[in-house]
């Protein structure tokens, strides 16, 4: 059972009701006569909008305008996972609930980069490129269903392209141009797109990075895609053989006419990691999407018309998906292409005080190397237009949350979420009705019946658990491509509970309702059949600043013995001495348990991590149990792919002695 942890942050009751998320509950319990208690009642409303799922989502569809008047009983119609049936009849157009809160007053997107100056976009001028590009792709042939694919980086022709993608309902998938030809075409290939949008090369920690080559490998090894649309990055002046410059395909801007898409119509494809074979292609629906975004833009992030709304990240996560989806609420898009510490680890921050950002988003690794550098972003920057600092991609340590309120800010709400690029959205994350405690996710989201079992299927509190959803979602995915009798999606989710989706994370649900995510369960430590989560190794270790980074592994031996080395990398000039392991199984063993220190400390160059910052922890472990490396690891999937070599050499070793 988890101890109290400290209060951090408390919200006023002036601004609990200032909140969007009151003006809802305020709203529901006016239309449907309940009650959900004053000033705090997020978890009578959590309950109410879980218990009645077809009044919650309806009432949402109605108080957004995106789908007004719906009847309760046509809001759901079969409750089924996978295949639940949601808003049956109904349309709903992405780019087109984005592109209606078009004003003066703001901009739509703001786009800063590591060699220019900030660029605004307005909104008019977003609709009108938008309405330009579809007219364009209906030009080219483009129709509904139809594939458009983005090699692109987190820049304004990414949002322009998708938008006007969604705009004729054909379907939109991208890659970073970080990825290698290999890794796009794993994931390309599969889906047999029409159009490729390209970039020439983008910046990185101040190099830059040529990609013509890649582009030529990708159009000769895509023979479905029948244009090429060449976006200008490093080599304004250069346009490959038979590609349609960018200026062309947006130069007569109009606003754009917009395809009557079903709720369920295909909107994008997302992939898995696809760190241990070819990616999955994860397709989500247009309403569902737009319902999600909303509830957790609107409601959960508190994102009111004219706020700025930045994430760290590239097109290549789903989180892109989430900052352009800021859109939905009537917020300022603010993208960044770039390295996320260039030039100075506290760059974001930096970023947050110059571009006057009242949401700021990053990772749990970046928020760890500005606490190590020592900087205090709220001494050197202005901060005072910041109200929420979010951060996702791995459990956050509760060391991150003290530091941030330490030396960031006390006015600002310390967000954590939980969630998937399965679903396009989080399963647990953040509400303004309610305090910030250390080290803890502040409650499951509105319509996520979310829940942690044990292995026999039952809810536990207080104790490590599955954590599943025992409720259908309207952004679970329609299906995998290529998947045509829905086994490889049942495999995924639905199993070992049919009808209860499993997504693979250790939850604690603690007795005050707040959420505890210890890591992946399918990378979890089992010593002596007490399963136990990476989180707290890593927490205890990343107070090391002779640490940069680290694995844990759990390797079950062939005699039935099991194996659990930490591999750490190690700061520059700094040496794996038996002090310092000492001192790290020392941290372990008080931090955590004696059951999570580790049978070896060993030093290795660098932790190899999935695109999206999440460290490979399973392919590494099949490394350990002598799966074949191509089986075990894709490395076009992994951020350092050099750094795998290192471990397959540590996994030859060990299997050989």
């Amino acid at each position: 059972m988890s101890e109290t942890p400290a209060e951090l942050w408390r919200p006023t009751p002036e601004s609990i009701r200032g909140t969007r998320m009151a003006a809802f509950a305020r709203w529901v319990e006016e239309r449907r006569g309940l009650s959900f208690g004053d000033p705090t009642g997020y978890d009578a409303l959590w309950r109410w909008s879980v218990d009645h799922l077809d009044q919650f989502w309806g009432d949402l569809a109605e108080w957004t305008g995106v789908l007004p008047g719906v009847p309760e009983d046509r809001v759901l119609t079969d409750r089924t996972m996978p295949g639940a049936v949601w808003f049956p009849g109904t349309t709903v157009n992405y780019a087109e609930q984005a592109l209606r809160h078009a004003t003066d007053a703001y901009p739509a997107v703001v786009a800063v980069a590591e060699d220019g100056d900030p660029r605004e976009i307005s909104w008019a001028t977003l609709r009108g490129q938008v309405g330009a590009f579809a007219a364009t792709l209906r030009r080219l042939g483009v129709r509904r269903g139809d594939r458009v694919v983005g090699y692109l980086p987190n820049v304004p022709e990414a949002i322009v392209a998708f938008l006007g993608a969604a705009s004729v309902g054909a379907v939109w998938s991208a890659c970073a141009p970080d990825f290698g030809t290999r890794a796009v075409l794993d994931r390309f290939a599969q889906i047999e797109p029409t159009v490729l949008v390209a970039v020439d090369g983008y910046r990185f920690n101040g190099r830059a990075h040529d990609r013509r080559d890649v582009v030529t490998e990708l159009r000769a090894a895509l023979p479905t895609v029948r244009t090429t649309v060449a976006v200008p990055r490093l080599f304004p002046d250069e346009v490959a053989d038979g590609a349609l410059p960018w200026a062309e395909a947006v130069a007569e801007e109009q606003d754009p006419v917009f395809e009557a898409t079903p709720f369920d119509h295909p909107l994008w494809i997302l992939y898995s990691s696809g760190t241990t074979g070819l990616p999955k292609g994860i397709v989500h629906g247009h309403g569902g999407v737009v319902l999600e975004q909303r509830k957790s833009g609107t409601l959960h992030s508190d994102i009111n018309p004219g706020d700025r709304f930045y994430w760290y990240t590239s097109t290549a996560w789903m989180m892109w998906n989430v900052v352009v989806s800021s859109l939905l609420s009537g917020a300022t898009a603010v993208v960044h292409d770039g390295a996320p510490a260039y030039p100075t680890v506290d760059a974001q921050f930096a970023l947050a005080a110059k571009l006057r950002l009242t949401h700021l988003g990053t990772s749990p690794g970046y928020l760890a190397a500005c606490q190590k550098a020592g900087v205090r972003p709220g001494e050197t920057h202005d901060l005072s237009t910041l109200r929420v600092l979010g951060c996702t991609g791995s459990p956050l340590p509760a060391a991150s949350y003290a530091w941030v309120y330490d030396a960031v800010g006390t006015d600002l709400q310390l967000t954590s979420a939980s969630g998937g690029t399965d679903v396009a959205t989080g399963f647990i994350g953040s509400s303004p009705l309610l305090p910030v405690t250390a080290g803890e996710l502040q409650r499951p989201n509105l319509g996520v019946a979310v829940a942690s079992w044990n292995e026999a299927g039952e809810p536990v509190v207080g104790e490590l658990g599955e954590l599943v959803v025992t409720e259908p979602m309207p952004s679970m995915p329609l299906y995998f491509w290529n998947d045509p009798d829905g086994a490889r999606y049942r495999s995924a989710y639905f199993e070992p509970w049919p009808g209860v989706w499993r997504h693979g994370d250790w939850l604690e649900v603690t007795e005050r309702g707040t959420c505890i995510i210890t890591g992946r369960s399918d990378s979890t430590l089992n010593r002596g059949g007490v399963r136990m989560g990476t989180a707290d190794i890593y927490a205890a270790v990343e107070g090391f600043p002779e640490v940069v980074d680290c694995v844990v592994l759990g390797v079950e031996q062939p005699d039935g013995g099991y194996w659990m080395p930490l591999f750490v990398q190690l700061a520059p000039g700094e040496e794996l001495t038996e002090d310092l392991v000492a001192r790290l199984r020392s941290a372990i063993r008080e931090q955590a348990s004696p059951r999570h220190v580790p049978d070896e400390v060993l030093a290795v160059p660098g932790v190899p991590h999935t695109r999206t910052g999440k460290r490979l922890e399973v392919p590494l472990k099949r490394l350990f149990q002598g799966v074949e490396p191509a089986k075990a690891v894709n490395t076009g999937t992994v951020d350092d792919a050099s750094l795998v070599e290192h471990y397959i050499g540590l996994a030859e070793q060990r299997l050989s002695s």
